[in-house]
């Protein structure tokens, strides 16, 4: 049995809300799950998820689902991370650039599992921002799930631990599944009082920080790597000298004008 499973899925069509969704662009799901650590685990277990970039005008949403082993997953301020190597894993907010970025590869290294769903603008402008990210907080927790019944696992007995105020709707067929028990529960602030979820969002910002990086390579006039597409003065003057560019989110409001102005001039 291979120890480690790398998943690698685009979605470009989706059931949402009950209706089949042809997506205007894939959304692409990666991680990996460590199947000697998943052995380890007792019968129950928990999985944070968390999303980053809800309010830039720019790129993609990211969400991401993260498992840590048993022992470290529990309230923050119990300090169950406590002389483990993510023992200064918080809240990603509450965390320096450079903290989030040596936490990340050791998360990625120290869990059960994790994924990350990458939903672009265009999906975002297709469903709205909160659809989108509903969406793909659904979509990582029912990759993992998927990965791990095709594994012949016993029954998994999940809390699917979501910060923020309300929880998805998941797959029926995976909520009816005989090996599968699912409690979806909403954290309001729960990445600064889970350790899972602090895991999940630590994965989620770092990597959508990764993709502005990269972007910002390619339109430097735009200084992306400094605002990593949110709002800012800087950036709103770069959209007005420079345009609109393929990944802005168009259903966003100072894009939307920016396009009208345009259409104007």
């Amino acid at each position: 049995m291979t120890a480690i499973i790398t998943i690698q899925q685009h979605y470009d069509q989706l059931d949402i809300k009950g209706c089949h969704t042809i997506l205007a662009e894939p959304i692409k799901v990666a991680g990996t799950i460590n199947l000697a650590k998943l052995a380890a685990q007792p019968d129950a277990w928990q999985v944070g998820i968390d999303e980053a970039g809800r309010g830039p005008l720019l790129g993609s949403v990211t969400v991401a689902a993260a498992i840590l082993p048993a022992d470290w997953s529990g309230l923050i301020e119990d300090a169950p991370l406590k002389n483990t190597p993510l023992s200064a894993l918080t809240d990603s907010k509450k965390l320096s650039e450079k903290k989030r970025d040596l936490l990340y590869p050791q998360i990625q290294a120290e869990a059960v599992g994790f994924v990350i769903a990458d939903i672009p603008a265009a999906v975002i402008d297709q469903l709205n921002i909160l659809q989108a990210t509903m969406t793909g907080m659904a979509l990582v927790v029912e990759t993992l799930m998927t990965t791990l019944l095709s594994q012949n696992t016993e029954v998994l007995n999940i809390q699917a631990l979501f910060d923020g105020n309300r929880c998805p709707d998941l797959n029926e067929n995976l909520l009816n599944h005989p090996r599968l028990t699912i409690d979806s529960q909403a954290w309001v602030k729960g990445d600064a009082r889970h350790t899972s979820m602090a895991a999940a969002s630590v994965l989620a910002k770092v990597y959508r920080d990764q993709t502005m990086i990269e972007l910002a390579k390619r339109h430097p006039n735009y200084l992306i790597e400094s605002h990593k597409g949110y709002p800012t003065k800087a950036h709103l003057q770069a959209i007005e000298k420079f345009g609109v560019l393929p990944e802005h989110r168009r259903s966003y409001r100072p894009v939307r004008l920016a396009l009208e102005r345009d259409l104007v001039n």
